[in-house]
């Protein structure tokens, strides 16, 4: 998925990026075939992203609100410690064989989680160096309350859709995913703990550097 470059474009930005690993192609096409709403998944330039950052990071412990498939958090997987962990929630149960079958031969323990994140995320009792928000955007604040404090100084939270295909821009909107995010990028942006900068990569990610 691509919402704000031209598809010529984007597919020069596929081109000159790192490629896919093969797992990961095998996991985009696996989702897209068996999967509803596969456009969830993050796909290969966000994903190569997401990596890098982790590459960059190289944190050893990871939360993952919104696993969906696992492709994230194989990404990353790529760049976590040695001896690093990966927790990552998500409620849907009949994606959890996808995602055990993908995360059984990564090199980073991914702790799996199935149920609502606003009650789990409570019981994990861990200080995390990344954090990656991707799950239902009404709770984007709720999720934020829980999470700053679990993470480190100098920690990272990445939040994805903060540019909703661009329904951010329409301040009078109903819908509720809309005018969550436009709260959350608001309370981001007015946070004297943080400093964040938003990307448009894909459908926008928030980029939240805790100080």
């Amino acid at each position: 998925m691509n919402e704000f470059i031209d598809e010529d474009l984007y597919e020069y930005l596929l081109k000159h990026s790192s490629e896919e690993p093969e797992h990961l192609k095998k996991l985009n096409k696996e989702t897209h075939l068996k999967i509803l709403n596969p456009r969830m998944l993050s796909g290969h330039l966000q994903g190569r992203f997401l990596s890098l950052i982790a590459k960059i990071y190289k944190p050893k412990r990871v939360l993952e609100i919104g696993t969906y498939t696992g492709y994230s958090a194989l990404c990353f997987s790529e760049g976590t410690e040695v001896d690093g962990e990966i927790h990552t929630i998500d409620k849907n149960e009949e994606l959890l064989k996808i995602q055990g079958d993908y995360f059984k031969n990564c090199k980073a323990t991914i702790k799996q989680y199935c149920g609502d994140a606003l009650e789990i995320i409570p019981t994990i009792n861990e200080t995390f160096d990344l954090i990656f928000l991707d799950a239902d955007k009404e709770n984007y604040i709720n999720y934020y309350n829980l999470i700053i404090d679990k993470l480190r100084v100098g920690g990272l939270i990445i939040a994805d859709n903060v540019l909703w295909s661009g329904k951010v821009l329409k301040k009078n909107s109903k819908d509720e995913a809309t005018k969550s995010l436009i709260e959350f990028n608001k309370l981001i942006k007015n946070d004297d703990r943080v400093h964040n900068v938003i990307i448009p990569v894909r459908d926008g990610l928030n980029l939240i550097y805790k100080n």
